[in-house]
C-alpha cells in the first residue's frame, strides 16, 4: 500500500489535466484508510504526506484540487492525524517565512483557505497557535503599508497592494474570530503572552488604516470591522465596551476610565479629531460586529445605538462624495435592522424612543424623503430598504393593535398619496406600506389610484416603479380577497379594479404609455391571476371588428394581439389551440400583421415568434402569416421598429432551428412501426422539409428587396434577418443541417450584396460585408470581378467625395480575402516581394492586406509630395483622407495575436507613422488658423484681400506655389487658376465647380481646401489611435514581439497633445480625441503611466500662466483644450481615489472663480469652459457631483463679469450643471415637474449653496427694488430664480432640518416687482417652494393686503402684478397639494377670498387685470358658498366691455389681454354654473349663481376673434366632456342652447382662420350632445349634392386642382389636405358602382391617391391609407360578413388600392379603356435623355445623390404589374383600340433600346462610379420589360381571338 500511495503520487505529478489530477487523489485516500499503526512509522508514509502538504499550499485559491485535498488530510484515519499535522504544520512555517512582498498575497490566500477548509480539532488550533506565534501577519501588514506608501503614482500597482492589504487584514480577522472559538478560557489574555502582543500589534495597525485617507474606502471600512473586533475580543469589562464605543464616536476623551493598553494602542483615535470618513466606519463596525440581540449589552447598548443613529443623521448633511453616500446609506440600513433585532428582545425604553412619533424616527424618515430621489441606484434601493424597517420597527412596538387606525400609518398614508405621481420615492414607499396596511385600506381613501398609476406609464423612466407598485398592490389585494371572501365572486371586484383600466388604456392610450404598460405591467398581472387571459380575450373581442384602431391607436384588436403575445411568451397560453378553437382568426392576425399602428403589427409579429418553450413546433400557419408579414413591412421608417422586427425574427429562427434538432433525434430513434402508427400526425420528416422550404421562401423575399432603388429601411431590414439566418443556421459538427444559406446563394446575389458597398448609409455596408464574410464558404464570387472591383476602389479611395473612400475601404476589406487579388491586381501596381511569397504559413487574408496597405501607402506619398507643392491642387484632384482611412480600415481587420510577416509588418506601421506626421504637417496650418471655415483665399474685392492677408500670414502652410502667400482678387485670377489645374490632371476628377461659373468655383475651392485638410486630419489622428489599440506594446530593451515600439507609442501621445491644443476645427479635434483615448489605453498598460499626469499638470500650468505667447485657443469653447483634459481625466482607473480628478477640479474650480478681479480673464474662460466639458462628460459619473455646488458658484459669479467672454462661459457653464443637477430635459414644458426636486433634498445634496444663494438673492432683492421705477435689471436675477424655480415644495418636509426655507421668503418677494415681466412670472413660481403648506394661507393673506387701494397715491403696476402672480401660483400649489379637504383648508380659502374680495377694484383697472381676473378664476369654485362674493363677481362681469361694448374709436393698448381675462372668468362662472348640485338646489344664493350675466352665445358673437376662440375652446371642452359622461349632459345642454345655428351662421362668415378651425372641430363631436332633429345639417352636404350639377369645365378645373395639391415639391399641410379631401369623395366618386368623373378624371384621382401613399412623410402616408380603409370597409359592408383588412399600413394599403382599381375597371365595364392607361403608369415618365446629359456634371461636395427614405419605384411597378397580369389573364381582355397597343409596345421598344445604349456608355462598375445613373437605368429596364410582357400577353390574346374564326 505504501508504495501503491507513492507510485499513485508520482503518477498525479505527472499528469498536466487538472480533473485527472483529482480523480488520482481520490484514488488515494482510500489507500490512505488502508494502512494500520505500523504504517504510521513508514517513512514513505511521511514523505507522502509531506508531499500532500506541499501541494495543497503551491495551488492557486481558486485550483479545484486544492479543496479535493483538503476534504482527503481531513478525512485522515486516527493513527495518522499527528503526523499529518505535522507535515502540514512544517509546510505552514516554511510559507510564514516569506520576505517577497508580491508573494504575501498567495501566503494570505493559503491562510484563509486553511481556516476555511480544515474541521475543528488539533489540526485547526495547531495551524492558528502557529500563525500566531511567528510575526508574519504583524509584518505582512507592515511592509505592505510601507510599500503602498513608496509606490504613489503607479496607480495600477498601488491597487494591487491595497487589494493585498485588505486580504491581510480579512484574515487576521478570520484569525481572532476563530482563536475566540477555539482557545478555551482567558489562557490568551494574559498581557505577558504572544499572542497579547500580537493582538495590541493587530489593533494598532487596524487603527493606522483606519485613518489613513489614502487608502481604498473598502479598506478603510474593514478596518473599522476590525477594530471592533479585535477591541471587543481584548475589552474587560465587556459590558463596558459599548460606552467606549459611544465616547470615541461622541468625541468624549475619558482617558481616566480607559485601560493603559487601550490608550497606548489607540492614543490616536483617543486624542485626535475624528474625520466624518472614520466616524462612518466606526459606526459601520460597531452595528456590524457587536451583538445587538437579547439585550446582551444592557442599557449602554442602547445608549449606543442611539447614538450611533445621530452620528449618522449628522453625517449625512456632509458626506457628499459618491462612494461615502453609498457607504452611508448602507450604514443607516445596517443600523434599521440592528434596530430590529434590538426591539425583538422586549425593552420597554428603546421602544418609546423609536415608537414612528419619536425624533429619532422622524429623522430617518428625513433622510429617506431626501434620498429616495437620489441619483445613484444603490441609495435609492437602501432607502428603499431603510423605509421598510422602520415601518417594521412601528409595527414591532405597536404589535396587537389596529395597524389600520394607527395615527403614524394614517399620517404617513396621507402624506404619501398627497404626494405627485412623478416622484419616484412614492412608489417604493407606497409598496412597503401596502404591505405593512393593506391594499383595501389604501384604495378606501381613493378608488382611482389604480388608473392615475397607470396614467404615469407614459413615462420610461416611472413605468417600472409603477408597476411595482400595481404588482405589490393587486397580488395583496388578491390574498385579501381571498382569505376574507369564500365565494368567487370577488374576482369580478378585482377585474373591475385592476384588468378594466388596463384594457381601456391599451386600447386608447398613447403609444408610449400602452407600450410601457404592456412591457412592465401585463406580464406580472397575467403572473398573478393567468385565469384574467379569459376574460380579457372576452372584452376585447367582443369589440375587436368594430374597434380597429389607427395609426395613432392600437384598438381592441392592438390591445387582444399585446395580450395574446404576453400570454404565449410567458407560457400562459398555446396558439395553436385558440386558432382551433376559433377563438382567434388567421384573418385577425392578417390584419394585425399590416395594421397601420406600428406596435400592433409587432405584437402579431411577437405572437407568432416569441413562445415559452424555444422548441415549440412552428406550424404551417405561422410560416404563411410570416412571409405575408415580409412582404409589406421591411420598408418600416422607425429604426426601433426594425430592431424589434429583426429580433423577433431572430427568435424565430432560433424556435426553427432548435426545434429542428428534437425533430431529427425524434425520428431517428423511431420505428418504422411507430411512424406508420403517427403517419395521421405531422410527421417529423415532413416538418423538417417545410422548414427547409420556408427558410427557403425567406431567403428569396429578402434577396428580392435588395432591388435596384430600394430604400434604406428595406435593405437595412433584409441585410440584418439573411445576417441572422447565416449565424443561426451554420450549426456545428454533430448537428444536422436543417437549411443551409450557402445553397440559397449564386454569383448574381452575390454581386446584389457587393452592390449593397455602394449605399450612401454605412450601416447597409457594415450589413452586406458580414454577411458576405459569413459566405466566404460558399464560392460564389466570380473571380473575374475582382480586378474590376479592385481598381473601382482604388479611384474611389481618391475621390474627391467624402463618403467614397467608405465605400473603397469596404470593397478593398472585402478582397483581401481572395487568393486572385495578389496575382490579378497587385502585381499591376507594386513591386513583389519575395518574402511575402517564401512565408507559406501567412494567411491569403495577412499577405494581401500587407500587399493593399503597400500600395496605398506608396500612392499617399506620392499625393503628399505634391500636396505640398499645391495644397489646393491636391484638395480639389487627390485629397489624401480617402487612402488612410481605406488604410486603417484594411488594418482594423488584421488578426493582431496571429501575424506572420512580423518584419514586413512593422516596417510598415514605422512607415505609417512617419506618413501620418507628413500628411499632418502639410493639412494642419488650416485646421489650426484662426478662422478655418472662413479661409478664402480669393475674394472679390481689394478690401477683403487685405484683410485675408492678416489670416493667411498667419497660418503659411506649406505650398510652394502662392495659393497661399498672396491673397487674390477674383475676377483676374480664376481663370488662370482653372487652367492651371487642367494642365496638372484631366478634367474628370476636378471638381464641377471648376468649369461651372467663376464665382462658383472659387467658393467651393475654399470649402474642399477645408474639407481635405480637416478630414484628413480627422483619418490620421484614427489611423493612430488604431495602431496605439490594436498593437501589442512592447518594452525598448526587450526582444520585440510587438510591432510599435514605446518610444513611438509616446511620440504619437505627444502629437496628439499638440494637435488637441493647437486645432480650431471640431472635426479635427473631437476625431484627435478619439484617437488619443487609444493612446492613453496603451499608455496605462506600459511603462509610460506617469506621462498623464506630467501631461495634466503641464496643460494646467499653461492654462493658469496666461503667456502671450501660448497658443492655446481660448475662443471656439476652447477647442480641443477641454476634449484633452477629458481624456486624460477618462483614462483614471474607475476604481482609483481618483486623484488627478480632484486636483484638476481643485485647481479649474480656482480659475473659474478667481479672487482677485485684476487676473487676466483668459485662463478663467478656458477654466469655465473645460468645467462645462467635465461636468457634462458621464464617464465621470458620480465623481463629479461633490464639485456641482462650486460648479453653480463659479456661473453666477461670472455672470457678473463685465467681460461677454466669461459671461458667454459662465452661461454655458451653468446651462450644464443645471442639466447634471435636474437631469436631461424630457420634455419641452419649462415647468414640468419631471426635472425639479424638493427645496429640502436640493440643499441637503448641495449645503454650500444654501448661504450662497441666500446672499446673492439678497443682492437682486436690493438692486430690483430700488423706488425708482427705472429699469435696473441684476444679471444673476435670472439664474437665480431658474434654480429655485426649479425647486417645489413636499408634504414630507419635516421639522427636522437646520436648513429652514423661511429666509428666502421676503427677497423672492420683492424679486416680484421687477420691471422684466419674465423674473415676475419666475418669482411666483420660485417662491411656491419655500413657502410651508400650512404658511400659505397666511402669506397669501399678507401679500394681498400688501396690494394698493384705490385710493392709493402712488400705484406701481408692476409691483402688483408681480404680488398678483406670486399669490396665483401659491394658490394652485395650495390647492393640489391638499387632496383631502379638512375644516382648516376651508376656513383659510374662506379668509382669502374675503381677502380678494377688498382689492376687486383691481379687476376693473385695465392695467392690473391680467394677474386678478386669472386669480378671480380661480378661486372661483371654491368661493360658491359667499353671495357677497359672487354678486361683486358679476359686477365685475357687467361693468368689463364684454357688456357695454367697445366705446374706443382707436385700438386701446392691452384692451385684448384684459378682454381674454374677462372671457375666461365668465367661461368659469359659466362652468360652475353647470354642476349638478347647483341644478337641483332650491337655496336662494345658489339660484342667484345659476343665473349669470353673461351667455356663452354673447361671446361667440364678440367682435374681438380672440373672445370667440376661447369661447369655442369651451364650447369643445364641454362636447367632450359630455360626450366622455364626465359632466352631466343636461347642464351642458342648458348652456348650448341654439348653438348650432350660431355655429352654422359662425361657419360661413367665420374670417380668423383658427375659430373657423375650431367650428370646424365642434361639428365633429358627435352630434348626439346637441338637439340631434335638425334638418339644417342636409345644408352641409348640400356642395356635395351640387358638384353633380356643375358644368363638366368647373369639375374638371377642381379635378386638376385636386391632382396639383398632390406634386411631391407641396408642403406637407397641402398634401394632407388633399388626402383628407379624396378620402371625403371616395364612397360618391372613387368607388361608385358608377363613372361619375368619367375615366381619366377619376383615374388621375387614383393616382394622386397611389402618389400619397409613396409621400416621404409618415402622416401622409397614414392619411391616404384612410382612403383606402374607406373603400375596404364600403367593400365589407356591401358584401357582408366576409372579413376585409380595413386599417391598413401604406405598402399594403398600395397592393389594396391597385387591386381595387382593377376591380373597379371590370365593375365599370372599363377595362379595356383603363388599362392602357395603367400600361403608361408602369411604363412611367422618361427623363432618360435629360438624364444622361445632366450626368456627366458631378455632384456639389456633400451630395450623395438621391437618398432614398422611403419611395421604392419598383415596388410600386411590381403591385401594380401584378394585378394587371391578373386582370389581362382572369379576364381575356380585349382592347378596342389596337392602335393605342401598338403605340406603346413602339414607346416602350425604343425606351429599351435607350436604356441598353445608355448602360452600355457606363464605365466598367457603374454601381460605384455612377451610382444613381445605373440606378435609375436598372429600375426604367425593369418597368419596360414587365410592361412588353404584358403588351405581348394582350397581343397574344388578340391574335388568339382573331384567329379563331379562320380556323
Amino acid at each position: 500500500e505504501e508504495q501503491n500511495l507513492a507510485s499513485l503520487l508520482l503518477h498525479c505529478g505527472q499528469l498536466n489535466n487538472g480533473i485527472q489530477q483529482i480523480q488520482c487523489i481520490k484514488q488515494i485516500m482510500p489507500l490512505v484508510k488502508m494502512m494500520d499503526q505500523n504504517s504510521a512509522c513508514d517513512p514513505m508514509v511521511k514523505a507522502c504526506l509531506d508531499i500532500l502538504g506541499e501541494t495543497y499550499f503551491s495551488l492557486g485559491v481558486k485550483n479545484p484540487l486544492k479543496k479535493v485535498l483538503a476534504s482527503s488530510l481531513n478525512g485522515l484515519p486516527e493513527q495518522l492525524m499527528p503526523l499529518g499535522v505535522q507535515s502540514f504544520v512544517c509546510c505552514l512555517r516554511e510559507e510564514l517565512k516569506t520576505t517577497d512582498i508580491y508573494l504575501y498575497r498567495k501566503v494570505l490566500d493559503n491562510l484563509a483557505s486553511c481556516m476555511e477548509d480544515f474541521s475543528l480539532g488539533m489540526m485547526k488550533s495547531n495551524i492558528l497557535s502557529s500563525v500566531l506565534t511567528c510575526s508574519f501577519l504583524q509584518k505582512s501588514l507592515l511592509d505592505i503599508q510601507e510599500e503602498n506608501r513608496q509606490s504613489r503614482g503607479n496607480r495600477v500597482v498601488q491597487t494591487q497592494l491595497m487589494h493585498d492589504l485588505l486580504m491581510a487584514i480579512k484574515v487576521s480577522m478570520m484569525l481572532v474570530q476563530k482563536l475566540q472559538e477555539n482557545i478555551q478560557g482567558s489562557l490568551w489574555k494574559n498581557h505577558e503572552s504572544c499572542i497579547w502582543q500580537s493582538m495590541c500589534s493587530l489593533l494598532k495597525s487596524s487603527i493606522s488604516f483606519l485613518m489613513d485617507e489614502t487608502l481604498l474606502q473598502t479598506v478603510q471600512t474593514t478596518s473599522g470591522l476590525a477594530f471592533i473586533l479585535f477591541t471587543k475580543a481584548m475589552y474587560e469589562p465587556a459590558e463596558e465596551l459599548p460606552s467606549l464605543v459611544s465616547d470615541l464616536l461622541l468625541g468624549l476623551k475619558k482617558h481616566a476610565g480607559m485601560p493603559a493598553w487601550f490608550v497606548s494602542n489607540c492614543g490616536t483615535l483617543c486624542t485626535e479629531e475624528l474625520s466624518d470618513s472614520v466616524l462612518l466606519f466606526l459606526c459601520h463596525g460597531a452595528l456590524a460586529m457587536l451583538d445587538w440581540k437579547n439585550r446582551s449589552m444592557g442599557e449602554s447598548g442602547e445608549k449606543l445605538l442611539l447614538d450611533i443613529a445621530s452620528v449618522l443623521l449628522s453625517l449625512s448633511s456632509e458626506l457628499k462624495e459618491s462612494s461615502m453616500a453609498i457607504c452611508l446609506s448602507r450604514t443607516v440600513a445596517v443600523w434599521t435592522n440592528s434596530a430590529l433585532a434590538a426591539l425583538i428582545s422586549d425593552s420597554p425604553g428603546l421602544k418609546i424612543k423609536l415608537n414612528g412619533n419619536s425624533e429619532v424616527i422622524g429623522k430617518l424618515l428625513e433622510y429617506v424623503y431626501t434620498h429616495w430621489e437620489h441619483p445613484l441606484d444603490v441609495v435609492r434601493h437602501q432607502t428603499k430598504l431603510i423605509f421598510r424597517n422602520l415601518l417594521q420597527i412601528h409595527q414591532t412596538i405597536v404589535t396587537g393593535c389596529n395597524l389600520k387606525s394607527d395615527p403614524f400609518f394614517a399620517r404617513l398614508t396621507k402624506h404619501l398619496l398627497s404626494l405627485e405621481w412623478h416622484v419616484k420615492g412614492k412608489y417604493a414607499s407606497l409598496g412597503c406600506l401596502v404591505e405593512c396596511v393593506g391594499t383595501e385600506s389604501i384604495l378606501q381613501l381613493d378608488r382611482t389610484i389604480p388608473g392615475q398609476i397607470l396614467d404615469m406609464m407614459n413615462d420610461q423612466s416611472l413605468a417600472p416603479y409603477a408597476s411595482d407598485l400595481l404588482e405589490t398592490m393587486f397580488t395583496n389585494h388578491k390574498v385579501q380577497f381571498t382569505s376574507s371572501c369564500k365565494e368567487s365572486s370577488w374576482i369580478d371586484q378585482w377585474h373591475d379594479i385592476w384588468v378594466s383600466p388596463l384594457l381601456l388604456i391599451l386600447c386608447e392610450g398613447n403609444h408610449d404609455q400602452t407600450t410601457y404598460i404592456i412591457d412592465y405591467y401585463l406580464p406580472k398581472l397575467l403572473r398573478c391571476s393567468p385565469d384574467s387571459l379569459s376574460y380579457m380575450m372576452r372584452i376585447l373581442q367582443a369589440s375587436a371588428d368594430a374597434n380597429l384602431g389607427s395609426c395613432s391607436t392600437r384598438g381592441a384588436l392592438g390591445a387582444l394581439m399585446a395580450c395574446l403575445r404576453t400570454a404565449r411568451a410567458h407560457g400562459h397560453l398555446e396558439l395553436s389551440s385558440i386558432m382551433s378553437n376559433g377563438l382567434v382568426s388567421t384573418e385577425c392576425i392578417k390584419q394585425g400583421l399590416v395594421h397601420q399602428h406600428n406596435q400592433v403589427c409587432i405584437d402579431a409579429l411577437g405572437l407568432l415568434c416569441e413562445t415559452h418553450r424555444s422548441t415549440e413546433v412552428v406550424s404551417e400557419e405561422e410560416m404563411q402569416l410570416i412571409l405575408f408579414f415580409l412582404e409589406y413591412n421591411l420598408n418600416s421608417q422607425s429604426p426601433s421598429v426594425r430592431q424589434q422586427i429583426c429580433s423577433l425574427l431572430r427568435k424565430l429562427f432560433c424556435r426553427i432551428q432548435e426545434s429542428s434538432q428534437v425533430l431529427y433525434k425524434l425520428e431517428q430513434n423511431k420505428t418504422k412501426q411507430e411512424l406508420l402508427e403517427d403517419s395521421t400526425k405531422r410527421h417529423p420528416s415532413g416538418i423538417l422539409q417545410q422548414y427547409n422550404d420556408f427558410m427557403s421562401s425567406v431567403c428569396d423575399r429578402l434577396f428580392e428587396a435588395l432591388f435596384p432603388g430600394s430604400s434604406h429601411s428595406t435593405r437595412f431590414s433584409a441585410l440584418t434577418i439573411l445576417g441572422s439566418v447565416a449565424e443561426i443556421f451554420s450549426v456545428p459538427k454533430g448537428q444536422v443541417h436543417i437549411f443551409k444559406l450557402d445553397q440559397e446563394i449564386d454569383s448574381t446575389r452575390v454581386q446584389t450584396l457587393i452592390q449593397c458597398f455602394a449605399s450612401t448609409f454605412e450601416e447597409v455596408k457594415v450589413l452586406a460585408f458580414e454577411l458576405l464574410m459569413k459566405l466566404q464558404s460558399s464560392g460564389s464570387f466570380d473571380s473575374e470581378n475582382v480586378d474590376l472591383l479592385f481598381q473601382a476602389a482604388v479611384d474611389l479611395s481618391t475621390s474627391t467625395k467624402p463618403y467614397d473612400c467608405v465605400t473603397a475601404s469596404y470593397l478593398l476589406n472585402f478582397l483581401v480575402y481572395h487568393k486572385e487579388l495578389q496575382h490579378i491586381c497587385l502585381g499591376k501596381w507594386i513591386e513583389h516581394s519575395p518574402q511575402t511569397d517564401e512565408n507559406t504559413s501567412a494567411s491569403t487574408m495577412e499577405k494581401n492586406t500587407l500587399a493593399v496597405i503597400k500600395l496605398l501607402l506608396v500612392n499617399v506619398e506620392e499625393e503628399i509630395f505634391q500636396a505640398k507643392k499645391s495644397l489646393l491642387q491636391a484638395a480639389a484632384s487627390f485629397p489624401m483622407y480617402g487612402r488612410v482611412h481605406c488604410i486603417t480600415g484594411a488594418l482594423q481587420q488584421l488578426p493582431f495575436n496571429n501575424l506572420m510577416l512580423m518584419t514586413e509588418w512593422k516596417q510598415m506601421v514605422a512607415r505609417l507613422i512617419l506618413m501620418s506626421y507628413e500628411l499632418s504637417a502639410v493639412v494642419s496650418p488650416v485646421v489650426q488658423s484662426s478662422s478655418p471655415e472662413g479661409l478664402i483665399p480669393m475674394d472679390n474685392d481689394s478690401e477683403m484681400a487685405d484683410r485675408l492677408q492678416m489670416i493667411l500670414h498667419e497660418i503659411q502652410p506649406q505650398d510652394t506655389n502662392d495659393y497661399f502667400m498672396q491673397a487674390k482678387i477674383l475676377k483676374e485670377h480664376c481663370k488662370i487658376e482653372s487652367e492651371k489645374l487642367a494642365v496638372r490632371k484631366p478634367m474628370e476628377n476636378i471638381c464641377t465647380e471648376m468649369r461651372g461659373k467663376e464665382r462658383q468655383m472659387c467658393d467651393v475651392t475654399a470649402q474642399m481646401v477645408l474639407v481635405c485638410c480637416w478630414r484628413s486630419m480627422k483619418e490620421v489622428s484614427l489611423l493612430l489611435g488604431t495602431l496605439c489599440k490594436l498593437l501589442p506594446t512592447q518594452a525598448a530593451s526587450e526582444p520585440s514581439h510587438g510591432l510599435i515600439t514605446v518610444d513611438q507609442v509616446k511620440n504619437i501621445g505627444d502629437y496628439f497633445k499638440h494637435h488637441l491644443l493647437q486645432s480650431r476645427h471640431r472635426g479635427a479635434f473631437e476625431l484627435a480625441y478619439a484617437g488619443f483615448m487609444g493612446n492613453l489605453l496603451c499608455i496605462n498598460l506600459s511603462f509610460l503611466r506617469k506621462m498623464p499626469e506630467q501631461w495634466l499638470s503641464c496643460v494646467l500650468e499653461e492654462i493658469k500662466s496666461c503667456d502671450p505667447s501660448s497658443t492655446l485657443c481660448a475662443t471656439r469653447r476652447s477647442a480641443g483644450i477641454p476634449f484633452y483634459i477629458q481624456a486624460l481625466l477618462a483614462s483614471e482607473p474607475k476604481k482609483s481615489k481618483t486623484d488627478l480628478l480632484k486636483m484638476t477640479m481643485k485647481e479649474l474650480l480656482s480659475l473659474a472663480a478667481p479672487l482677485n478681479e485684476s487676473s487676466s480673464v483668459i485662463p478663467q474662460v478656458h477654466a469655465l469652459n473645460i468645467l462645462r466639458a467635465l461636468f457634462r462628460d458621464t464617464r465621470l459619473g458620480e465623481n463629479i457631483m461633490p464639485y456641482v455646488a462650486d460648479g453653480i458658484q463659479a456661473a453666477i459669479l461670472g455672470f457678473m463679469s463685465p467681460v461677454w467672454a466669461v459671461r458667454n462661459s459662465s452661461t454655458l457653464l451653468f446651462s450644464a450643471l443645471i442639466t447634471r443637477i435636474f437631469g436631461v430635459k424630457r420634455e419641452k414644458d419649462e415647468n414640468s415637474k419631471k426635472n425639479r426636486m424638493t427645496g429640502r433634498e436640493f440643499f441637503s445634496r448641495f449645503p454650500s449653496l444654501y448661504p450662497f444663494l441666500l446672499k446673492q438673492l439678497e443682492v437682486v432683492a436690493n438692486t430690483s427694488n430700488s423706488e425708482a421705477e427705472e429699469l435696473k435689471i441684476h444679471p444673476s436675477l435670472f439664474l437665480l430664480l431658474l434654480i429655485l424655480g426649479k425647486l417645489y415644495p413636499s408634504p414630507m418636509d419635516g421639522t427636522y432640518s437646520a436648513l429652514s426655507m423661511a429666509p428666502f421668503v421676503p427677497f423672492i418677494i420683492r424679486c416680484g416687482h421687477s420691471p422684466v415681466y419674465r423674473s415676475r412670472e419666475m418669482s411666483g413660481r420660485a417662491l411656491v417652494p419655500f413657502v410651508m403648506v400650512n404658511e400659505v394661507p397666511h402669506t397669501v393673506m399678507s401679500l394681498l393686503r400688501g396690494l394698493p387701494d384705490c385710493t392709493s397715491p402712488c400705484i406701481r403696476q408692476n409691483n402688483i402684478h408681480g404680488t398678483l402672480l406670486q399669490v396665483f401660483h401659491l394658490l394652485q400649489s395650495y390647492l393640489e397639494s391638499k387632496q383631502f379637504v379638512d375644516s382648516d383648508f376651508q376656513q383659510g380659502l374662506g379668509d382669502i377670498i374675503t381677502c380678494i374680495g377688498t382689492k376687486l377694484w383691481l379687476a376693473k383697472s385695465r392695467l392690473s387685470h391680467h394677474g386678478f381676473v386669472t386669480l378671480l378664476s380661480f378661486t372661483l369654485i371654491s368661493g360658491m358658498q359667499l353671495l357677497e362674493f359672487w354678486e361683486e363677481m358679476n359686477r365685475v362681469i357687467s361693468d368689463s366691455e364684454l357688456m357695454t361694448g367697445v366705446p374706443y374709436s382707436s385700438a386701446v393698448p392691452g384692451l385684448t389681454q384684459y378682454l381674454q381675462s374677462i372671457t375666461k372668468l365668465v367661461i368659469s362662472v359659466l362652468s360652475v354654473t353647470t354642476g349638478a348640485d347647483i341644478r337641483s338646489s332650491s337655496s336662494p344664493v345658489v339660484k342667484k349663481i345659476a343665473k349669470p350675466p353673461l351667455s356663452i352665445v354673447h361671446l361667440l358673437h364678440s367682435e374681438f376673434h380672440e373672445v370667440r376662440l376661447l369661447a369655442l375652446e369651451a364650447v369643445l371642452l364641454w362636447l367632450k366632456q359630455a360626450n366622455a359622461k364626465q359632466i352631466a349632459e343636461e347642464g351642458v345642454l342648458c348652456l348650448l342652447v341654439d348653438l348650432e345655428g350660431i355655429l352654422l351662421t359662425m361657419a360661413l362668415k367665420e374670417k380668423n382662420l383658427e375659430c373657423f378651425y375650431k367650428v370646424g372641430e365642434c361639428y365633429l363631436i358627435d352630434f348626439n350632445v346637441m338637439v340631434t332633429n335638425s334638418t339644417e345639417w342636409y345644408s352641409i352636404l348640400l356642395p356635395c349634392i351640387f358638384c353633380f350639377q356643375i358644368s363638366e369645365e368647373v369639375l374638371k378645373k377642381w379635378v386638376q386642382q385636386i391632382i396639383s395639391f398632390c406634386g411631391d415639391e407641396q408642403q406637407t399641410e397641402m398634401l394632407l389636405a388633399a388626402a383628407e379631401v379624396l378620402k371625403s369623395i371616395t364612397p360618391f366618386l372613387l368607388i361608385n358602382e358608377k363613372l361619375i368623373l368619367g375615366l381619366s378624371d377619376t383615374l388621375a384621382m387614383w393616382k394622386c391617391v397611389i402618389l400619397l401613399l409613396q409621400n416621404e412623410d409618415l402622416v401622409v402616408r397614414d392619411a391616404a391609407a384612410e382612403v383606402i380603409q374607406v373603400a375596404q370597409s364600403q367593400k365589407k359592408s356591401s358584401k357582408g360578413t366576409e372579413f376585409a383588412l380595413r386599417i391598413v399600413n401604406a405598402p399594403m394599403a398600395l397592393d389594396l388600392a391597385f387591386g381595387t382599381l382593377c376591380e373597379l375597371l371590370q365593375l365599370w365595364g372599363e377595362a379595356g379603356a383603363g388599362v392602357p392607361i395603367l400600361l403608361e403608369w408602369l411604363l412611367g415618365d422618361s427623363d432618360l435623355r435629360q438624364g444622361s446629359e445632366t450626368s456627366e456634371e458631378d455632384d456639389n461636395l456633400f451630395d450623395k445623390g438621391e437618398v432614398n427614405f422611403w419611395e421604392e419605384k419598383l415596388t410600386n411597378v411590381r403591385q401594380l404589374s401584378k394585378h394587371l397580369l391578373r386582370l389581362v389573364q382572369v379576364t381575356h381582355l380585349t382592347l378596342p383600340d389596337q392602335g393605342e397597343l401598338n403605340r406603346l409596345s413602339r414607346r416602350a421598344q425604343d425606351r429599351a433600346q435607350l436604356v441598353a445604349r445608355l448602360l452600355r456608355a457606363l464605365p466598367p462598375t457603374p454601381e460605384f462610379s455612377k451610382t444613381s445613373e445605373f440606378t435609375k437605368l436598372a429600375i426604367q429596364n425593369e418597368r419596360i420589360s414587365v410592361c412588353l410582357k404584358i403588351i405581348n400577353l394582350l397581343k397574344s390574346d388578340e391574335i388568339c381571338k382573331n384567329g379563331s374564326p379562320k380556323k
